[in-house]
Parts: structure tokens; C-alpha cells; sequence
């Protein structure tokens, strides 16, 4: 079921508790039976490695030609741990075609709102099913157009703790950012040879807004009246670094942004130049990533182009993605490259 938006509940179950209190080895107090009960039921762990990989059904919109699309992310359980599976029987969607365009590489932890299935306007009372198998363990995504799972632009912005986790009703009616990746989509290269890669992004209605008030590429005035700038404390501040967790989901910093990943291959073949923001949840202080406190976005370049290198160093078909945010909404497009020796 689904209660009120945001607290909603996602149709995957984690069948080992991962939170984020991490153990380092066991530690016994003499606090008597009932307490003692009491505290070990409350004990959570984190691990790096030998945990499963869950999919994740989103929820799903309607479009205007009355068909739907199904939004799909996963959880890898594990800190340190990435998995490559490919399309088959380990990582397959049923019924209908195995491959519906999802990852077949899985970075750690939580990656929201990673890919989409359009499914025609009959689809009714039927579900889709994402299944991985990761670690020896099989877990199932069961996706359906039930009430529950309906979902908006504020929803999403909610689930990936858009804007510091804040809930302004005008997040409801964001637009995601625009994005372009100059050039062929499909590519050949050497083993070695860098690959040149352009996107420009903007973010149309500016929102959210830079928590410094500083402009973003390719604000579209008419798109939305000027949006005030949302103070909040000094970014690099220790009550901000290092506050503790203050709802269920991270907080993600306000900003336009854009980074490279790799979505098919093996991302340990594949180096980028320069280093790219992490594009999942790594809420660890300076990880790096959106979801890292202090929260502090790099400013973009003021003509909204973004240009990085790509080397590989093993051959192989790669699919790359270029992945623009505002902190709420994302936007993909992938890049094909097949690298020969």
C-alpha cells in the first residue's frame, strides 16, 4: 500500500537489515535478559560486500496519450561491492521481452528513478516483474498502475530528498532538466584511445534554486516567475556535515549538475577525466556525490556544457550515461561505445 505522500512504501523488501549503525565487532554489557533483548532487536548493520541486490519499482505516471510509464531503481545493500550482470536469466524482466533497457551494472547503495518501461494504456490489472539475481540470492520488483504507486515530480523530489528533503508544494510541478549529448550515440574506439564526450544541460525553471543564488545554464524565463533563493545554514558548517540523519530518506543539495556513468560494461574498465559526482547515495561527509554532506554542488559552466574524457582498458560494448539532476529530477542519455583491441 501507499500512505501519504512522502512517506510512501516501495514494492521491494530488503530481506537483510541494512540501515546505517555499523558494528564493528559484537560488544556485551551485563543489562540483564529484557533489556539486553531490547537492545539487540534495535542493532543494525552495514556491510561492504556478500549482501543481495534488490530492484526497485518507483511508481509510474500516466501520459497524455493514456499509455504509462513505470519508473525503476535498485538498492545495493553492500557499501563497496558493484555487481555486473547481464541481460539474462540473473537480470531479466518478464512477462514480454528480457530486456527492457535496464542497467547491467549496479553501483553501490541506493540509485532512485534510474530507467523507464512504457506500457500501452490497456495494461490494467498486470504486472511487470524485474528480476536480479546478485550473491546468490534472487530478488523480485513487482510493478502495477495500483493508485498506490502513483507518483509526480514532487514525489520523486521527495523519495531522493530533493532540495535538502524539502516538501514545497511548487517541487509538484518542476521540469526536469534539459539535456543533449553532442555527437553520435554510437561509437568505436581502440583500448586506450580516450573518447571525447560534450552534453549541455540547463535547468529550464531554475528550480530548485542554488542555495548561493548563483545562475544556472539555460533557465527558461518563461518557463516559471524568478524563484527566491532558500537560505539555509553555512554549507560547510559541522551542524551540517555532521548532523545526523533527520528523516527516512537522504538530503540531496539543490543545484544543476551533471555527471558520466557507466550503465552497461564493466565500470572498473572504464576511467573518466576528470572524476565524476557520484550519481548514487553516498551520504557519507564529502562523498562526493549529491547526497554528501556539506551538499555543496560545484557550480556549472555558464554556457551549460560539460565535457569529460573516457578511456577503456578492456574491449567490450559499453553503454555510458550522461546523467543531469537539479537535486530533484534527473535526466538521462546514453552513449554506445564499442571498444575493439
Amino acid at each position: 500500500m501507499r500512505l501519504v505522500a512522502p512517506f510512501r512504501v516501495r514494492r521491494f523488501a530488503l530481506h537483510a537489515a541494512v540501515l546505517f549503525t555499523v558494528v564493528a565487532a559484537p560488544i556485551r554489557f551485563d543489562l540483564g535478559p529484557a533489556l539486553y533483548s531490547s537492545v539487540a532487536a534495535q542493532t543494525r548493520f552495514s556491510y561492504n560486500s556478500g549482501q543481495p541486490l534488490e530492484p526497485a519499482y518507483e511508481g509510474w505516471m500516466e501520459n497524455a496519450d493514456g499509455s504509462f510509464t513505470l519508473y525503476f531503481g535498485y538498492q545495493n545493500t553492500n557499501w563497496q561491492q558493484e555487481f555486473d550482470i547481464p541481460v539474462g536469466a540473473d537480470n531479466s524482466f518478464s512477462p514480454g521481452p528480457a530486456d527492457v533497457g535496464q542497467p547491467t551494472h549496479f553501483y553501490p547503495r541506493r540509485n532512485p528513478f534510474l530507467f523507464t518501461v512504457k506500457v500501452p494504456k490497456d495494461f490494467g490489472s498486470k504486472e511487470l516483474v524485474w528480476t536480479l539475481t546478485a550473491n546468490g540470492q534472487t530478488r523480485k520488483a513487482y510493478a502495477s498502475i495500483k493508485s498506490d504507486y502513483l507518483i509526480d515530480p514532487q514525489v520523486i523530489s521527495t523519495e531522493v530528498g530533493g532540495e535538502n528533503g524539502s516538501l514545497s508544494n511548487d517541487l509538484r510541478t518542476n521540469l526536469a532538466p534539459d539535456l543533449k549529448v553532442e555527437g553520435a550515440l554510437t561509437r568505436t574506439v581502440k583500448v586506450g584511445q580516450p573518447v571525447s564526450l560534450v552534453a549541455i544541460a540547463g535547468d529550464p525553471d531554475n528550480l530548485p534554486p542554488r542555495r548561493d543564488g548563483k545562475p544556472q545554464p539555460g533557465v527558461k524565463k518563461s518557463a516559471r516567475p524568478e524563484t527566491p533563493v532558500r537560505p539555509g545554514a553555512a554549507p560547510n558548517s559541522p551542524n551540517v556535515v555532521y548532523r545526523p540523519p533527520v528523516a527516512v530518506v537522504a538530503s540531496a543539495g539543490p543545484g544543476l549538475h551533471l555527471s558520466w556513468t557507466v550503465y552497461r560494461g564493466k565500470a572498473a574498465n572504464v576511467t573518466f577525466t576528470p572524476d565524476q559526482m557520484k550519481t548514487w547515495m553516498d551520504t557519507r561527509a564529502y562523498g562526493n556525490s549529491m547526497w554528501s554532506p556539506p551538499y555543496d554542488i560545484p557550480v556549472p559552466p555558464a554556457d551549460g556544457k560539460w565535457t569529460a574524457d573516457a578511456v577503456f582498458s578492456e574491449p567490450g560494448t559499453y553503454v555510458l550515461r550522461a546523467v543531469a539532476s537539479d537535486g530533484s529530477l534527473f535526466t538521462y542519455e546514453n552513449v554506445t561505445v564499442t571498444v575493439t583491441p
